[in-house]
């Protein structure tokens, strides 16, 4: 799988623009949080609007690779679709998020119009990560009973952990019934999104191959990042430590990174496909 990254970014420009940004992006973060060691809130609040691009250019990227594989007539074109506006949404969300504290120099509210874009991503990571699960065959593998138990294993665990870590004694008392929603949708829908990632992997072993499943691990790994970077920041948030340009924001950063890539690979799959290559 490295050498066909390290062969993207030789060969295709686009990649060569987001590895571009993200060194530059990196770079900046170092100076502004580990140099300044993130003492200036403005400049933590700036870098930390700025490295949504690679979302924007990540969903716009797979919007127009999943024309290539038929759109919305595909599965392979909605779950591309999917993680495309996916990506959209969680640069909507910290649009607004952004907006709150460099513009109105107040807190975000929450809930708020930002929970339209990181809540909505949710669901359409969940979509597209079970289509892509059809189209590499794992419903094909789900046949056997081992892979049965798995199957109901690895979400109930997940399922399982995010509950004692977020809800264990969650108090019902004071939240309107939107937060509560939203307070149980969070974690819970994001261990669902990384149990069906993980299962994806497991169950497409013997089925996916050739071309494919290098491009198809790197959207996997998107997903565990982001979901990593989900699980951090909702710990950090319920314990107060979250920073605003911090490492939390770094993680996010990778995750878009590695999602846009993933989406871009597939452009060579398709690319390649209709060649008869």
């Amino acid at each position: 799988m490295s050498r066909k990254v390290v062969r993207l970014f030789l060969e295709d420009r686009m990649a060569q623009v987001l590895a571009v940004l993200f060194v530059g992006l990196f770079v900046w973060w170092g100076y502004v949080y580990a140099i300044k060691g993130g003492l200036d809130q403005n400049a933590n609040l700036a870098w930390a609007a700025s490295y949504q691009v690679l979302a924007i250019l990540g969903g716009i990227i797979g919007i127009v690779v999943s024309k290539g594989w038929g759109g919305f007539r595909s599965v392979m074109g909605r779950s591309i679709i999917s993680f495309s506006v996916g990506l959209l949404l969680q640069s909507f969300g910290q649009s607004v998020f952004s907006f709150y504290n460099l513009f109105l120099h107040v807190d975000v509210p929450y809930p708020s119009i930002a929970d339209i874009g990181f809540f909505g991503s949710i669901p359409l990571y969940i979509y597209g990560i079970l289509l892509l699960a059809k189209a590499s065959g794992a419903a094909i593998s789900l046949r056997s009973f081992g892979r049965k138990i798995q199957a109901i294993i690895i979400p109930t665990t997940m399922l399982v952990v995010s509950y004692y870590f977020f809800l264990r004694g969650y108090d019902f008392s004071s939240p309107t019934k939107l937060q509560i929603f939203l307070d149980f949708g969070y974690p819970l829908g994001q261990a669902i999104y990384i149990s069906i990632a993980i299962l994806t992997y497991i169950l497409s072993r013997g089925f996916l191959g050739g071309v494919m499943r290098g491009k198809v691990m790197v959207i996997l790994l998107a997903l565990v990042i982001q979901y990593v970077s989900d699980y951090n920041f909702l710990y950090q948030n319920l314990n107060g430590t979250w920073q605003n340009g911090g490492y939390g924001d770094m993680l996010y950063m990778v995750a878009y990174m590695f999602m846009a890539l993933g989406l871009l690979q597939l452009k060579a799959v398709y690319i390649r496909s209709k060649d008869g290559l």
